[in-house]
């Protein structure tokens, strides 16, 4: 990146005639892009910091406030994700709050080392899903999520865990082009309008890599 940067200052250092202008023009297009793009990484970097140590102090203080922060900024994420794979309203909000409900009971499972907090989420809330749609197939007596839990079977515990690792190694293993874009889309919240004019890349190329990303991420969590 900075190598092209370095390139593109060059050309714009030399007296340009009308094809030198268009060519600093197109160099400096770049180079903005470059700079937004690292930026938002960092931002992203320390957004993800954040709700580690928030996730922490729900785990080990069990920190209310914490995880009132974590329920006001994965709920609606979490019902949009599963309102965009397919559930209707009524489920999507079912399942969105049975996930924070897990998040709060099943806290103490989580492990930074193995999963980001909104990998270990988005687990539970594609988890979640299967079960409600298992349940409308074979109708069973509904649990009060916010009741006491008993401790979770090592089975069920053991499962999450791999679910999550399983999600977090497909995601590394999408093309940087598509990872990215899928973590901006789930994870950082923003509409294909928003990426595209954070990126500079046209709606359809943004619309055709995020389709192709959950397509993988799809095959590999059968």
């Amino acid at each position: 990146m900075f190598t092209e940067v370095h390139h593109c200052l060059a050309d714009m250092a030399a007296t340009p005639s009308p094809p030198a202008g268009r060519r600093a023009m197109r160099c400096a297009t770049k180079r903005n892009r470059a700079v937004s793009g690292v930026a938002s990484e960092k931002q992203t970097r320390v957004q993800q910091d954040a709700w580690v140590a928030a996730m922490i102090a729900v785990r080990d203080a069990r920190d209310e406030a914490e995880f009132a922060r974590l329920f006001g900024h994965f709920a609606p994420r979490v019902k949009a994700f599963l309102m965009r794979s397919g559930a209707d309203a009524t489920l999507a909000e079912e399942c969105a709050q049975e996930t924070m409900a897990a998040l709060w009971h099943k806290a103490h499972l989580f492990d930074p080392s193995r999963a980001s907090v909104a990998t270990w989420i988005f687990t539970i809330a594609r988890n979640r899903r299967i079960d409600a749609l298992r349940r409308q197939r074979r109708p069973e007596p509904e649990d009060l999520p916010w009741g006491p839990e008993p401790e979770p079977d090592q089975a069920d515990v053991l499962a999450l865990q791999q679910d999550s690792a399983k999600l977090a190694e497909a995601l590394a293993k999408l093309p940087e082009k598509q990872r990215v874009l899928i973590e901006k889309a789930y994870f950082g919240d923003l509409s294909q309008t928003e990426i595209a004019e954070q990126t500079g890349l046209p709606l359809g190329t943004i619309k055709s890599r995020i389709r192709l990303a959950l397509d993988r991420l799809r095959h590999a969590m059968k």
